[in-house]
Order: structure tokens, then C-alpha cells, then sequence
């Protein structure tokens, strides 16, 4: 039986989410907490798959980007992450377009979705390194800015540096304004002369500071800005007292995936983004 999660669940979804950290090759986006007052708090839209009263998986639905994201499906049997996934497409009734975001390892999971009709969009590995050791000096006539420069330069340098996601092209001059007054987000902008050729968001929380994006435009790769911004990334870092850095990079960026490995980052994990069409079938 599949039916909508409830409080009494909670003890037996703690204990598959502990099986599944038990190993990568179970890895999916799945709850973060792991002690029931979190779950509780956290949990939005999910079901549970349930065998002899005991909870033998979970699939939730939140909504996400142009559609809504799964949480799972995770199950301790691989015939029972089907029906997960069939339960989960039901739920999301109007939603045009399904994500789902299994380890890269997670070899079973991906099979499922993929005989279900999702399509494999990339593979996101993630990265982390201390911030010290990356002090680079920048390319002649280069230099690097911190700050907003304002919507419409912002949206044509991402337009144009950015290979495969034009998500952040949607928002508006208002919500992108809005986005880097957040104190714990950071824009630097390399400028080659005085034309911007290159950005890195860095993201901060905690002691940690992430990339969120970074990238530079077709015409001034090679010439060693995209470490500079890496560079300038790791000592706003330092200055904000970050002990962590992590990056990403999708499997078609070949570059950033090469110019990690150099510098010295231990790949953390990877995980790839699967997404299916649901409009068509309505």
C-alpha cells in the first residue's frame, strides 16, 4: 500500500534513510534530518510504500525550478521503486516536467527512471578544497569586481558563458536585484579591459562557501580567468572566515572538471539530473 506519509511513519523513513547512507550506490535527493523531530519539520509532500505495517520506501514531491522535484524514490527492493515512481507522476497532476536526482553510483535507481521515460540531463560533480593555496595572479589587463553590475549586464554574460541552463535568464530585473542583496551570496565579475567576460557566484553558509556558477565567455577562454575567479572566490572565502570551499561542474564542462582536478579539489560526490515530460501525457 502507498499512502501519504504520516507522524507514526516517521521511526521506520528514519531507518531507510539510515540504510541508504549506508552506501552510494543507494544515494538519491532524499530528507536531510535524520532524528524524527527534523523529519516532522521538514517533510512536505510524500508518500510511503508500506509492507506489513512497516515502511519499506518513500517518494516525495516539492516543487522546483519549471516544475517539481522527487525526493527519492528509495526503497529497500528494487521491484518496489516502480510503483514509487508511478504514485509520485499521479501526485503531480499539472506539473509539466518531473526532476529526479539519484548518485551517480546509484546504478539501479537509474535504470528505473530511465525505463520509466526519463531522460538523463547531466552528471553534477561536486568538489571541495580548503581555501588557502589558491592565490593566482590575474591575466594581463585582467581584474575582478565584486558586486551586481546590474540585470541587463548580468543576464547577457551569463547568456553568454552558460552552455546549458537559462534558468536564471527567466527572472526579472527585480528578482535578480533581490538575489544579490542576500548578504550571503557574492557576485565577482572579471572584466578583460573594460568589457565583463567572465562571473562566480559564491555562495555562503556556515563555514563553507560554495560556487553556485561560474563561468567565462567563449572568447576569453584559455587565458587563465576562470582560475582567477576561483582565485578571488577562495579569498572572499578566507575573509569570511570559510574554512570549506566546494564547487561543481556538469560532465560537459570538460575545462572546470580538469582545472579542479589540477588545483588540488576531492571530488565529494556526484549526482546526476534526470527530468521527464509530463505535459504530453495530460
Amino acid at each position: 500500500m502507498i499512502r501519504p506519509v504520516a507522524r507514526k511513519d516517521l521511526p521506520g523513513l528514519l531507518r531507510l534513510l539510515r540504510w541508504m547512507d549506508q552506501s552510494p550506490e543507494r544515494g538519491v535527493l532524499a530528507p536531510e534530518a535524520r532524528d524524527l523531530e527534523g523529519l516532522a519539520e521538514e517533510l512536505e509532500d510524500g508518500l510511503v510504500l508500506l509492507k506489513e505495517d512497516e515502511v519499506a520506501g518513500y517518494v516525495g514531491l516539492y516543487s522546483f525550478w519549471d516544475g517539481a522535484a522527487l525526493e527519492g524514490p528509495l526503497a529497500y527492493r528494487e521491484e518496489d521503486l516502480p510503483p514509487l515512481l508511478e504514485a509520485a507522476e499521479e501526485r503531480a497532476q499539472g506539473v509539466e516536467r518531473l526532476y529526479a536526482f539519484p548518485r551517480e553510483e546509484n546504478r539501479v535507481l537509474r535504470r528505473v527512471l530511465e525505463e520509466a521515460g526519463f531522460g538523463l540531463l547531466h552528471v553534477t560533480y561536486f568538489f571541495v578544497k580548503r581555501p588557502e593555496g589558491l592565490d593566482y595572479p590575474a591575466p594581463e589587463g585582467v581584474r575582478v569586481e565584486e558586486g551586481f553590475p546590474g540585470a541587463g549586464v548580468y543576464r547577457e554574460l551569463y547568456r553568454e558563458s552558460e552552455e546549458s541552463w537559462a534558468l536564471r535568464l527567466r527572472w526579472t530585473d527585480e528578482e535578480l536585484e533581490e538575489h544579490f542583496q542576500d548578504p550571503a551570496v557574492h557576485l565577482l565579475v572579471a572584466y578583460l579591459g573594460e568589457r565583463p567576460v567572465g562571473l562566480a557566484e559564491v555562495e555562503l553558509e556556515g563555514g563553507e562557501a560554495s560556487v553556485a556558477y561560474i563561468g567565462v565567455v567563449p572568447e576569453a577562454r584559455g587565458k587563465g580567468i576562470g582560475r582567477t575567479l576561483l582565485s578571488e572566490a577562495a579569498r572572499l572565502a578566507q575573509r569570511k572566515g570559510a574554512d570549506l570551499l566546494r564547487v561543481r561542474a556538469h560532465d560537459h564542462e570538460k575545462g572546470a572538471l580538469d582545472l579542479y582536478r589540477n588545483l588540488g579539489f576531492s571530488l565529494e560526490e556526484a549526482v546526476a539530473t534526470y527530468a521527464k515530460e509530463l505535459k504530453a501525457r495530460r
